[in-house]
């Protein structure tokens, strides 16, 4: 009896030990394969994550290439600016120098004249004495000029004097000319200097740009990388226990074999399920409402830039020309009038124009659809388009078309206070 006993203990030991290890890799092989499930859906997330990085690189690459080639077009005006200033500076400077020698002509016929008239009135206004004339020459060069000058007296007396009275004109002509020039040469010097800092900002915005795509992409190839190498070394795993479990005995196989079964039809439901609640989401985000349609009037002008935002650069004399309008090339003046134009009002397209247009109202009263002006470079250097909060649209030389607030930071502080309403 006691053989029989101790033979009955030693079968259910073996018989429990039989089927306790392959429970264990059962297990094991169970939370692999849910950890391996849960890695595959964050890779597959990961990817998803990747697609979208990419396609806004694709996005900021072309974005990139518009700064770029605004910046190169703004550094093309910039020196053609220079080079007519350079040619500015050189027409005042031969006008200046035009000046100096007519007034020589004009001083020496003046004390001559007046030498002359002096000689008229001491001889009884009849006969002039001319010899008193040439004996006032300080030097010989002088004494032959006088003579010169004394015999085109004699000899067209009114010729010298209309000749006179012509080079004086001319002389205030070419000083309200320099006068002009000089103020052109002033403001284009002005708007040179704000040209500089504008590509300042730019090239800064755009390297800012480059850095956060080229910080986004390593990101999330890492990410991806991480989980590439998680999922091979738990299909590693799996795979030892895998054979581990079929190199056991077939009642053993069949038992993991059922709970396999079981955990890939769990695997199946939660997956249908995933599939119908993601098929669910989807039909509810597509029904979403569609965005409307933007009225006419003023209400247009002040939402005409939405489709620019984040699609538009800024470009020195933009937003002129169909071209560049189609390409969302605008500077601040030209995107003002370009928007107004969408709602029907014609309005000029540089800052001095715009800023003697319409109705000045106090800046308590502004309302959108007004233009409002910014000291930036120079007074009234920027224009923007009110739409209400506290905020403008215009094109910043930073990000192109833009809502900015102006209740606070830097706006704010460039405020001048213009305020135009069009009607």
């Amino acid at each position: 009896m006691k053989k029989k006993i101790i033979a009955l203990n030693t079968t259910i030991m073996l018989g429990l030990g039989a089927f306790a290890l392959p429970a264990v890799n059962a297990e094991s092989l169970d939370d692999i394969k849910k950890e391996r499930s849960d890695v595959k859906s964050d890779l597959s997330k990961a990817e998803k994550e990747l697609a979208t990085v990419l396609t806004e690189l694709n996005g900021l690459e072309e974005k990139i290439a518009k700064v770029d080639k605004a910046v190169a077009d703004n550094e093309k005006i910039v020196k053609e600016t220079e080079k007519e200033i350079e040619e500015a500076k050189a027409k005042v400077k031969k006008l200046e120098e035009e000046i100096k020698v007519i007034q020589e002509r004009i001083d020496k016929r003046s004390e001559i004249l007046k030498e002359r008239a002096v000689a008229i009135q001491n001889s009884g206004g009849s006969n002039v004495n001319y010899i008193e004339v040439l004996l006032g020459s300080t030097s010989f060069s002088d004494f032959v000029d006088r003579v010169g000058a004394i015999s085109k007296i004699v000899d067209a007396d009114e010729e010298l004097l209309i000749q006179h009275d012509k080079d004086k004109k001319e002389v205030e002509e070419k000083k309200a000319t320099v006068d002009k020039e000089l103020t052109s040469l002033n403001e284009k010097m002005t708007d040179l200097e704000g040209m500089r800092e504008q590509l300042k900002e730019q090239e800064a915005q755009n390297n800012k740009l480059k850095a956060e795509l080229k910080e986004k992409e390593e990101v999330a190839a890492e990410k991806k990388s991480k989980l590439q190498a998680k999922d091979v070394d738990l299909a590693s795993m799996q795979a030892e226990i895998e054979s581990s479990m079929a190199r056991q005995a077939p009642v053993e196989a069949s038992v993991t074999n059922n709970e396999s079964a079981s955990t890939t039809n769990a695997t199946s439901s939660n997956s249908s399920s995933n599939s119908s609640s993601k098929s669910k989401s989807s039909e509810k985000s597509s029904s979403a409402p569609a965005s409307t349609t933007v009225g006419s009037g003023m209400q247009a002008v002040i939402s005409a830039g939405n489709k620019y935002i984040g699609n538009s650069v800024y470009v020195f004399g933009g937003g002129r020309s169909a071209s560049d309008i189609a390409a969302g090339r605008f500077d601040c003046s030209g995107f003002v009038h370009w928007a107004f134009a969408q709602g029907g009002y014609s309005v000029g397209s540089s800052t001095d124009a715009l800023k003697n247009q319409g109705t000045p109202v106090p800046a308590s009263q502004m309302q959108p659809g007004d233009m409002v002006f910014f000291n930036t470079y120079k007074t009234d250097g920027h224009v923007g388009i009110y739409i209400g909060g506290g905020k403008f649209i215009g094109s910043q030389s930073s990000t192109g078309v833009a809502i900015a607030d102006m209740s606070s930071g830097y706006w704010a502080k460039a405020f001048n206070g213009r305020v135009n309403r069009i009607n």
